[in-house]
Parts: structure tokens; sequence; C-alpha cells
């Protein structure tokens, strides 16, 4: 995951199983021990680096989450979480009435984007795809995962623990830039 971009747990840990001549699916860690162990390496061998990386990230957030004000932007995953590689993306859930009022919006603003889907797991192991849009800004990826107005008080799960999804607005993450302090 640090050394080769992967951001997905299930696929890292298929591909460490296949590299190590290990049957896939038996006696591997659980997403959690992994993001630990990734947390442990990242701050051993690339602490200052990564530290600079996610400051930026973390200012492009905020700067698209300006942008995006009026769909109640939320950071989430890794640049919230501070577990940044070279890879990690800004992750930004929105919400809005009619889900395509993000496309227009992005449109509008002369915003080039690819449109994709966002597969999320919800309480009661229910997963839904929702409809989400990847462009750059200041270099960096930046993902919004559209929500409708009703579905946003519903937060998904970590795919890390299994529990609510942490979130945060616009004033959090400007906190977080405030201490730097902060270890990423």
């Amino acid at each position: 995951m640090a050394e080769e971009g992967v951001g997905d747990f299930h696929a890292a840990k298929r591909k460490a199983a296949e590299r190590l001549n290990l049957p896939a699916g038996k006696n591997l860690p659980a997403n959690h021990e992994v993001e630990s162990a990734l947390q442990q390496y990242l701050r051993l061998f690339h602490a200052g680096r990564l530290a600079r990386h996610g400051r930026r990230l973390r200012e492009i957030a905020v700067k698209a989450m300006r942008f995006l004000e009026r769909f109640d932007p939320r950071l989430v995953g890794a640049v919230l979480s501070g577990i940044i590689t070279e890879a990690s993306e800004v992750q930004l859930h929105v919400t809005a009435d009619a889900l395509e009022e993000v496309h227009f919006f992005l449109q509008e603003h002369h915003i080039p984007f690819d449109q994709t889907e966002r597969r999320l797991r919800f309480g009661g192991e229910r997963l839904e795809a929702l409809p989400a849009y990847r462009f750059v800004a200041d270099g960096a990826v930046v993902e919004i995962c559209v929500f409708s107005r009703r579905g946003a008080r519903e937060t998904p799960l970590s795919p890390v623990d299994g529990r609510p999804m942490r979130r945060a607005g616009i004033k959090e993450v400007e906190g977080l830039l405030v201490r730097a302090d902060e270890p990423l």
C-alpha cells in the first residue's frame, strides 16, 4: 500500500498473499491491523516527506471544500486520518437535493471530471453504489461522492474497522492545518 499505491485493503492483502505464496483469503490480517502496520511504516520511513504531502493535500481539501460549500462537503479517508501515501487522494462526501446538481455545478465552472461510482457499505451489511466525480486540483486527485440530502444522515461504514466513517467539515480540517505539530 505504501510503495505501490494500492488503496484497497482487500487488493493489498490478496497481492501480499500471492507474493508470499499463501492461499488467498486464509489467515489474512484484519483491515485495522493492516492500517496500523501501514501507519508505523510510514512514520518510520517517510515521516517528513509525507507530512509535507499530507499538509498540501489538506490545503487542497480546504480549497475544494470552499468551492463545493453549497453541497456541505465533508473530508473522509486518508487525508483526514493522516495515514497518507504518495498515492493518496482527497476524498469528499457531498450532499445534493438532486444528484445531477453536482454534475451541472462542475460543468458550469468548467471543471474537467470523470464520472464514476463509489461502493460504500452501510449498516446491516448493505452495499450501495453512489455517484462520484473525480477531478484534479492543484496536482492532486479529488474524488467527491454524492449523497442525497436524506441519505447523508446515514454515515457509511469505514472499510478499516466497520464503524461509522469519520467525516470532517471545513472548520475541523482548517483546525488540523493550524495544529502544525499534529503527526501525520
